[in-house]
């Protein structure tokens, strides 16, 4: 089979597609609406900041509008007949498909190893590997336990750190998973074979070849186009692995080689699709698989985008928690936003438009944060407090 050729514009909306953006969002999202988005991006990066609203639950408004959180709450750390997904370390650590935890238990077994993670973390797999064994007796002598539960200041007991460090060992390696999230979003650990239902908990282990495999595949699948350092980003694969399931999966014709000008070499998902048009309407989450790989974000989109959290206010050029707001098939702006739950108002702290712009982004704009705000029960209108490179024919 020969080299696929794209246009940057083909190519653009291969990416959006593949990450549901051109399809109309529903009239009333529902579960299967939800468990349709999960499935084709595959994962949700967990982050700890809440701003505006905790990371996990906004690629899915992002692509569907207003839907019930809890729906997604039940599904990662609800009653076990409802679970249907399970954290682990995936693009950070992300809320993952059940089905996944075969496809990453070779990690599991690294990290048991002392073949992975942080420096600090391994050691529990060797020399110190009888302190987190204790640990993990006490869980499964007492039943779930989070850090702060694990008393300090008492012979005999490690200091916070030391703790923590063992459970998110014990976590990476496998041995325990997250049974619930306190109201604090503190994670609060089990025994994996407590919390992950007997069916997919008694499923083989994947060998690591065919596990890589899959897990590229999938990454293709939800990018649509990709170079190797993007799919072997999506899941955090090693070189050395990624490249060997790259060629398998060419040869197998899963991926068709593909030039893009101004691309490195690329990869299309055989299943992918090109719409004619792109007609969407979204703010993405800072850890939006669309924007989170910012070179890809470039290319695709001419936008340089970077997280400004841990900047200095003062050296901040956009603002703390910044979402990048896509409108058809361009990011248009990048708007600074924050929940004021206390005051019941969404405050928008500035929008930032690229230059150029795009016939009809400002009120776009306007109806999303309308949607967002209602989503997220913020009762009052939402009040732009500044607009900065407003094209001319956009002011009023």
């Amino acid at each position: 089979m020969g080299i696929v050729r794209l246009t940057p514009p083909e190519a653009r909306r291969v990416a959006l597609a593949a990450q549901g953006f051109h399809a109309a969002r529903p009239a009333t999202a529902g579960p299967r609406h939800l468990a349709a988005t999960i499935d084709r991006l595959g994962l949700h990066q967990i982050d700890s900041v809440n701003v505006l609203v905790r990371a996990h639950y906004l690629p899915a408004f992002s692509r569907l509008g207003a839907y019930d959180t809890t729906l997604l709450d039940r599904r990662a750390w609800g009653p076990k007949r409802d679970r249907r997904l399970f954290e682990y370390w995936a693009h950070e650590c992300s809320l993952l498909p059940l089905s996944l935890h075969p496809l990453l238990r070779w990690r599991m077994a690294r990290a048991d190893r002392g073949e992975a993670g942080y420096r600090a973390m391994r050691t529990f797999a060797t020399e110190r590997r009888p302190e987190a064994m204790a640990l993990l007796a006490r869980l499964r002598d007492e039943g779930p336990l989070s850090a702060s539960d694990i008393q300090t200041g008492r012979a005999g007991w490690w200091e916070w750190s030391e703790p923590k460090r063992m459970l998110e060992w014990l976590f990476y390696a496998g041995h325990v998973t997250t049974a619930t999230r306190r109201r604090s979003f503190e994670r609060v650990y089990n025994l994996t074979e407590r919390v992950i239902p007997p069916d997919i908990f008694s499923l083989p282990d994947v060998p690591e070849a065919e596990a890589q495999a899959q897990l590229v595949a999938l990454s293709a699948r939800a990018l649509g186009l990709a170079t190797a350092a993007e799919l072997r980003d999506y899941f955090r694969l090693d070189a050395s692995d990624a490249a060997a399931a790259i060629a398998r999966l060419v040869e197998e014709g899963i991926l068709l080689p593909t030039e893009v000008p101004g691309w490195p070499p690329a990869y299309l998902h055989r299943d992918a699709t090109i719409p004619r048009r792109v007609s969407a309407r979204a703010l993405l989450a800072p850890f939006d698989p669309l924007v989170w790989e910012r070179a890809r974000t470039e290319r695709l989109f001419g936008f340089r985008y970077r997280i400004e959290i841990y900047t200095p206010a003062a050296q901040r050029q956009y603002g703390y928690y910044v979402l990048p707001f896509l409108f058809g098939e361009e990011l248009v702006g990048r708007v600074d936003l924050k929940a004021d739950r206390a005051g019941g108002r969404l405050l928008v702290h500035a929008v930032h438009w690229e230059s150029g712009g795009v016939e009809g982004a400002r009120e776009a704009l306007g109806v999303e944060l309308g949607a967002l705000a209602g989503w997220l029960g913020l009762k009052e209108a939402v009040r732009l407090s500044q607009f900065h490179a407003v094209p001319k024919y956009l002011t009023k």
